[in-house]
């Protein structure tokens, strides 16, 4: 008799654990702003928006102190740290050596095309993120059309250093996407997109020159909002 060899059953997927779920939980709202800079977070709150015990919300609040998100206030809760000008400041000009860099990379070796098939992906992200000032989405797509920029050019650890500052772009992001009383800024969010999509086409079109220069105007407009703000 022939036998049958079947793949082993596979094992059943592991349900985060209370303090995993608060922890995502508090990250997202952070990075979207939903708990602002200053804000203090307490503990029974958390674990009222979370439906755990407290015991969970600490050692997700322990996780994110650790991560230099939030600071632990002895009987009153966390506080959201925010970040400060300097700390976006070097993040920007780190971006600006980083994103240069991978699109001339990318353009030099002929990948431009290619890669620009990759961005107008993120693109229709933008735009549709835009037309329904969704600004955690817009924010998501904006960071992913820079990081795949990186990607493609292909070098592994300026790939892992961009990553480092993920968290860090998105509260920017969010930051310079939002009105003081907490409503998206539509004009802003189209401005930017237009900004995506002239590098996108100096990438396809294989003008590195072009490209870095529109990087380069592109993370000047993101600081001068944040002196402004």
């Amino acid at each position: 008799m022939d036998t049958v060899l079947t793949d082993p059953p596979s094992a059943p997927a592991r349900e985060p654990s209370a303090a995993e779920r608060v922890y995502v939980h508090v990250r997202a709202g952070i990075l979207d702003r939903r708990y602002p800079d200053n804000e203090l977070l307490a503990e029974g709150r958390i674990a009222e928006e979370t439906g755990v015990s407290r015991t969970p919300v600490r050692e997700a609040l322990l996780r994110l102190e650790a991560e230099g998100m939030v600071r632990l206030l002895p009987k009153r809760g966390a506080l959201v740290v925010p970040v400060s000008v300097q700390e976006w400041r070097d993040v920007l000009a780190t971006r600006l050596l980083v994103e240069s860099h991978s699109a001339a990379t990318v353009v030099a070796a002929g990948r431009g095309p290619a890669l620009a098939e990759v961005l107008d992906v993120h693109l229709d992200r933008l735009c549709s993120a835009a037309c329904a000032a969704d600004v955690p989405a817009y924010v998501a797509a904006d960071r992913d059309f820079h990081a795949a920029i990186v990607a493609a050019a292909g070098n592994g650890i300026l790939t892992k250093l961009y990553g480092t500052l993920r968290d860090r772009q998105l509260r920017m992001g969010a930051t310079n996407l939002m009105a003081a009383d907490g409503g998206p800024l539509r004009a802003r969010m189209d401005a930017t997109a237009a900004d995506h999509r002239s590098i996108a086409e100096a990438i396809r079109e294989g003008d590195a020159d072009r490209a870095v220069a529109l990087t380069r105007t592109h993370l000047a407009t993101a600081e001068r909002t944040l002196r402004e703000s």
